[in-house]
């Protein structure tokens, strides 16, 4: 006969430790909130869930790919639980589509569907250190010569504008084809800035990567027309944005981008700089002091939302910038920034799978504990160089291989045990 007294005893045992549980779980659960500024909390929260998924908002790539596997890249994206998803959009030439409403309206209903399932997921547009002669051909709105005060013309962007520089002997950054970088002092290129902005925005994007800011900066030493030019963004989106908030991000080489004590970005973000391990072919490591890796120096200031911070937070990310030429590809140089000849991406593209799973929990857990500042931000879509690139759309997915996906190269449940461990 079961006592009465124990049975009541074991029932409210089990009830509070279901409460105690439920009630644990629900007080863990990450903050994602924030509305006109964000805590370096929330700000973190998202940095833990952060991934690259490069053109995931654009219909078709700059070559003229179409992406086959879209759906699976939505189901991927959902199934890992990514909160920051880092150069969904922007445009690295072919400028003149942006002047397609197709083009934005794509980006539009893809971000709507995104937050049917996750309201809380931000997208990343991007203001790069690249314009093409193609942003000839795009129409300038007339809000964007309202916006700045300025007479309406009737003309298009002008490549020559932005990219000129403040000493007429300077050489051309990056110039190539009537392109290059557009510098920041340039009237023009605010002009372009604010178009992308506005143009992001208004379709749902709530954070920008300003790609190599000392490089657009370069003729503005002390930053006053980056200042300037990133409150004019920062103004439109309190009024605009969904959470009337963007949040700023660029590299920073100089291991921050402040201007009198204050941050001019919500986060510094760099590449891993993957050092190679000579005796290994193909291997590598994290190692804090190597090259200009941002690892335990990002610089202390107050953010753009007012919390001081000792080091401001950071992402690091698997960069491409091609492979290397000269020496060969599979030969090391602790000089260059490349690993063993290949972009940070295509590196890990060209590893076996098993070696491309491990080093992710590798990096995982040595930023954790080598500078709890830094966040890795996982790659989940992005271009890669190198023959392994013909066989994959010219692209990284880190899908799981499948029917739905066929060039995936079957990350993503590492990832997502990576997150869940946290």
């Amino acid at each position: 006969m079961i006592n009465r007294r124990n049975f009541l005893r074991g029932s409210l045992l089990w009830v509070s430790l279901f409460f105690c549980f439920s009630f644990s779980a629900f007080a863990e659960k990450p903050n994602y909130r924030f509305d006109g500024s964000i805590s370096r909390e929330v700000l973190e929260n998202y940095l833990d869930r952060a991934v690259t998924a490069g053109y995931f908002l654009v219909p078709g790539t700059p070559e003229g790919y179409q992406f086959p596997y879209r759906e699976d890249d939505i189901r991927m994206l959902h199934h890992i639980g990514a909160k920051f998803i880092g150069r969904a959009i922007y445009r690295w030439s072919e400028e003149s589509k942006l002047g397609d409403p197709a083009f934005l309206d794509y980006a539009r209903k893809l971000i709507d569907r995104m937050h049917e399932v996750d309201s809380d997921i931000i997208f990343q547009g991007c203001l790069f250190e690249h314009v093409s002669a193609d942003v000839n051909n795009l129409k300038i709105p007339d809000w964007v010569f309202e916006a700045f005060h300025l007479p309406v013309e009737d003309r298009n962007f002008r490549a020559e504008e932005m990219i000129k520089r403040i000493s007429p002997d300077s050489v051309i950054l990056m110039g190539s084809r009537g392109g290059g970088c557009p510098m920041i002092q340039n009237l023009e290129t605010k002009l372009w800035f604010f178009f992308l902005a506005k143009s992001y925005i208004d379709i749902g994007c709530e954070a920008f990567h300003l790609g190599q800011v000392e490089l657009i900066g370069k003729d503005d030493p002390d930053k006053t027309h980056y200042s300037v030019m990133l409150q004019m963004i920062r103004n439109y989106a309190k009024e605009h944005a969904r959470r009337h908030y963007v949040l700023l991000d660029g590299h920073t080489p100089q291991y921050g981008f402040i201007k009198d004590g204050v941050s001019l970005l919500d986060f510094n973000s760099f590449p891993l700089r993957i050092k190679e391990v000579l005796n290994k072919p193909l291997q590598g490591v994290l190692e804090a002091g190597y090259l200009d890796a941002l690892y335990c120096r990002s610089l202390p200031a107050i953010s753009p939302s007012g919390w001081k911070a000792e080091s401001m937070p950071y992402l690091v990310e698997f960069d491409n910038f091609g492979i290397r030429r000269e020496p060969p590809v599979g030969t090391p140089n602790l000089k260059d920034h490349f690993c063993w000849g290949y972009d940070e991406v295509t590196w890990l593209s060209v590893q076996e799978e098993a070696y491309r799973n491990n080093w992710l929990r590798y990096a995982f857990h040595w930023l954790r504990k080598t500078d709890p500042n830094g966040h890795l931000q996982f790659c989940v879509i992005r271009m890669i160089s190198g023959p392994t690139a013909t066989l994959t759309l010219r692209s990284y997915f880190a899908n799981t291989k499948s029917e739905s996906c066929p060039v995936g190269f079957s990350q993503e449940e590492t990832i997502k045990e990576l997150w869940n461990f946290q």
